[in-house]
């Protein structure tokens, strides 16, 4: 089975849509030349490292910024460089369906039956990851895009963990 996963996405979760309350600072990012404002609390990565460490998972990117993640979001939120799963550019509505449809198709190939939280804000997601075949347990905490991650969703995600760990 593995160790638990603990799957990060970055806009509207790590990157609130609106502007957050305090403790978030504003940051340019210009990965692939692309300059993008985004609101950034450095307190998300010690709260994440604690989540993980308490239940032996192990964190990983799941967002469309891939790699990117590693470069211009760790350092800002006090994360070393994490695995990624390689989400490809969204095709479209006739390839990919949604946006939360083709992120959980990418999603599900690369956890390979290992047991995940996934913090996501695509509306979709939850029955889409669903959806796909041999997806093992998991629980996606639906993160609301306008606030991102809050104390709530982390111990939403930290309570499955120490459930599944039983």
């Amino acid at each position: 089975m593995g160790s638990p996963l603990v799957l990060l996405d970055v806009d509207g979760v790590l990157n609130p849509f609106e502007r957050p309350h305090r403790g978030f600072r504003r940051h340019r990012c210009s990965p692939n030349g692309v300059t993008f404002r985004l609101w950034l609390n450095a307190a998300h990565g010690p709260a994440l490292l604690e989540l993980a460490e308490s239940a032996g998972a192990e964190l990983a990117w799941a967002s469309y910024w891939c790699d990117n993640a590693n470069e211009w979001i760790s350092p800002r939120v006090g994360l070393p460089r994490l695995p990624f799963v390689p989400i490809p550019r969204f095709p479209g509505i006739e390839e990919g369906r949604t946006l939360g449809a083709w992120k959980a198709r990418h999603v599900a190939a690369w956890v390979e039956r290992r047991p995940f939280v996934w913090f996501e804000d695509e509306p979709d997601a939850t029955a889409c990851i669903a959806a796909e075949e041999g997806v093992a347990e998991h629980l996606l905490v639906a993160v609301d895009p306008m606030v991102g991650l809050t104390g709530d969703d982390l111990e939403r995600g930290a309570a499955w963990l120490r459930a599944l760990a039983r």
